[in-house]
């Protein structure tokens, strides 16, 4: 019994003296422990989504008037209160759209496959020509809107296969990908661009964002912490004191600065790249 406690008193030691050379944990690694995520969505006015596909969108199109443009409290973009009547039960739906740049309070929407090309109404991705400005595009048939729905973004159509019935769509990232010709996409451009172009100026309207979108401010530098709290703490001065690069699969609480970097420092010089034809 009295070799049991022993060895256990020697392990508690031992577990102690590893706390003390142990720093704490650092931001990284709270940020992937912990309970699921749970966002800020008190004051959120809703889900903007496209309308559910049915029967009336399938072959022809309905319309509907948009009654208010409104903000969403962490959302760059506008919403757009859209009133629509049911053809079935005679009663007035209203859909949450995010708005297009243009689109004003009494216009109408017409959504389907036999809409007309105006700004704001909604079609399928295949029935518009070549080169048409479009925003909150649906990535799957009827998923109701995924891609291209941040303030002032848009993407494009690039071309057509009829025989596949596939659409090229160019994304605002500049990628491009191919989709189901009958994804539906509004037309138009996502209204409240240029919001990132004003100033914030001042720490109290940072903090009102991020209020409403997620705990993620204010960002402290390591190296203004102390050396238990960051590995770039300490000092009598503000310096990293090491190599700023660290490798891939360093451990969670060592992971941080400059990780598997190619490079560092200064880009100096430009690059020429010759073609193939002018070297001939």
């Amino acid at each position: 019994m009295r070799c049991g406690t022993l060895a256990f008193n020697s392990r508690r030691v031992v577990f102690r003296h590893c706390l003390k050379k142990m720093g704490r944990v650092i931001r990284g690694q709270r940020k992937g422990a912990g309970s699921v995520f749970k966002a800020h969505t008190k004051h959120r006015k809703g889900p903007a989504k496209l309308r559910p596909v049915d029967y009336a969108e399938r072959h022809g199109y309905i319309r509907g008037v948009v009654r208010e443009i409104i903000h969403d409290p962490g959302r760059g973009a506008p919403l757009a209160k859209v009133d629509f009547r049911d053809m079935y039960s005679y009663k007035h739906i209203k859909q949450l759209f995010i708005a297009a740049e243009g689109m004003h309070t009494g216009q109408f929407v017409y959504c389907g496959k036999k809409a007309s090309l105006q700004i704001g109404n909604v079609l399928p991705i295949g029935a518009m020509p070549e080169g048409t400005v479009i925003c909150n595009v649906e990535e799957k048939n009827g998923d109701r809107g995924r891609l291209a729905r941040a303030g002032g973004t848009y993407a494009t159509i690039v071309s057509h296969n009829h025989d596949t019935n596939r659409t090229r769509v160019k994304l605002p990232s500049g990628a491009k990908k191919v989709l189901s010709s009958g994804c539906r996409a509004m037309v138009g451009l996502v209204a409240g661009g240029g919001r990132i172009d004003k100033p914030i100026l001042k720490a109290g309207r940072a903090y009102h964002k991020y209020k409403a979108k997620r705990n993620c401010w204010p960002v402290v530098r390591g190296v203004c912490m102390n050396p238990v709290e960051h590995p770039h703490g300490g000092g009598n001065h503000q310096h990293i004191g090491k190599p700023s690069t660290i490798r891939r699969d360093a451990s969670h609480g060592r992971k941080v600065g400059l990780i598997a970097a190619r490079r560092t420092g200064r880009i100096r010089g430009t690059r020429v790249i010759v073609a193939k034809s002018d070297k001939e």
